[in-house]
């Protein structure tokens, strides 16, 4: 708990409000309603075979079929209106492929965009170092932006397919005893496929806003200021403006030092002396009035 803490309070929560954020929190989301309304669904169909003779007869066939629609795996027993023989009937196609597919890619979003959102909260600074994770940021967006166009449009078909598949007007077809003069096949009950028609409008969804979060990554990339010739790139860290040794204030005294300026010597050949007299620092000896007197 006190490492959550301390990541909690050295957050900068505040690119959330931004479009760079809140866009990343809705494609988190919105994977989110995508793979589980597809990965999740099983449906269930009713059909009635009535024979010309009734004890022969089943008036309660019922077909279940779930994710990841192999539908031809998928079979139920049939009556053959023959002294109570039944057929085993197989559905038609196999649609795992689309429907994995996009599963997949809803998936891999959902992580990505979390992950995505952990380094804008936590290490936004490094993410904006040099603009190299906002590049490759830009670069994994327009891929997932791709797979999103890709995998929505393979499951739209295969969804379009596996209604096909499982529509009991259809199935009723593949039972031989149907084709009989004298028995009567109907459904009873149909598929219930909204929930899959609604996986289909959020991996649309998703990829609007795939292809809208490109533009505010692209923005952090400096590409933009490079392009128009106004980005400079990022520099290293200047030294404490009291750092005068290394930020370039430290020179030489022009007034300090054996090189420049005036230094005026008052040692030991310089002064006054007990005598009275004034030495200027000259080598040779003042002249003395003293035996004169």
């Amino acid at each position: 708990m006190d490492v959550v803490n301390q990541l909690v309070a050295q957050g900068q929560f505040t690119v959330l409000k931004q479009p760079l954020g809140f866009i990343k929190i809705l494609q988190w989301i919105f994977a989110i309603f995508a793979f589980s309304t597809c990965g999740s669904y099983s449906g269930m169909f009713k059909l009635s075979v009535e024979c010309e003779n009734p004890s022969y007869g089943d008036l309660g066939i019922e077909v279940e079929f779930e994710y990841p629609f192999r539908l031809h795996q998928v079979y139920f027993d049939a009556p053959t209106c023959k002294e109570g023989d039944k057929k085993r009937i197989f559905l038609t196609g196999d649609h795992s492929s689309s429907a994995e597919f996009f599963v997949t890619i809803g998936v891999f979003s959902f992580l990505y965009s979390m992950a995505a959102l952990s380094a804008y909260c936590f290490i936004l600074e490094k993410y904006r170092e040099n603009n190299k994770g906002a590049q490759i940021d830009f670069v994994v967006t327009a891929v997932f932006a791709f797979m999103w166009l890709a995998s929505s449009c393979a499951w739209a078909k295969g969804l379009s397919d596996v209604k096909t598949a499982t529509d009991p007007d259809r199935v009723i077809l593949l039972i031989p005893a149907c084709e009989e003069k004298g028995n009567r096949c109907r459904e009873v009950y149909d598929p219930r496929v909204s929930g899959l028609n609604t996986s289909v409008a959020f991996g649309f969804i998703n990829l609007i806003l795939w292809l809208g979060n490109l533009w505010f990554v692209f923005k952090e990339t400096g590409w933009l200021g490079a392009l128009s010739g106004t980005y400079v790139p990022s520099q290293e860290k200047q030294p404490a403006p009291d750092s005068y040794a290394q930020g370039g204030y430290a020179q030489q005294d022009p007034y300090a030092g054996s090189q420049g300026g005036y230094q005026p010597e008052y040692g030991q050949q310089g002064g006054y002396n007990e005598d009275g007299g004034y030495n200027q620092g000259y080598e040779q000896q003042p002249t003395s009035y003293s035996n004169q007197m």
